[in-house]
């Protein structure tokens, strides 16, 4: 099952955080993870954005996933974006669609957050394209 990707995992929940990360591990995705947008953004800074996706949830204090989509956006493009939660309101369903990030629901089996997170890397425009 093993593909190689580099996920990061971004949510303020250290348990959260944590049973992802194992669960991506699991898989065979290589994770690393931060507890807030800015932290993601200084990994990223680090790392050259060499991620092969960002997995980040919705809700988190200073900096919410969907405001840490668009900085990676404008600072990585090539980098994908999925957006992870077990509570989104209407509003925030509307806006990660207008900002065409994929969208996860929590709860979820190892199987589909796999799934998902393939999927999520697949569609983004410059790894369909093969940039």
């Amino acid at each position: 099952m093993h593909d190689g990707s580099r996920i990061l995992v971004v949510d303020d929940a250290e348990t959260t955080r944590q049973t992802i990360s194992r669960m991506l591990e699991a898989g065979g995705f290589a994770v690393e993870t931060a507890s807030s947008g800015p932290e993601a953004l200084e990994c990223l800074a680090r790392a050259n954005g060499s991620f092969d996706l960002v997995l980040s949830d919705v809700t988190m204090p200073g900096m919410t996933g969907i405001d840490l989509a668009y900085e990676i956006r404008d600072r990585y493009p090539s980098v994908p974006i999925a957006i992870v939660s077990g509570d989104v309101s209407e509003l925030e369903r509307a806006i990660i669609g207008r900002a065409d990030v994929p969208f996860i629901k929590k709860p979820f089996h190892a199987e589909s957050l796999y799934s998902a997170v393939r999927e999520a890397i697949r569609r983004h425009p410059d790894r369909a394209t093969g940039q």
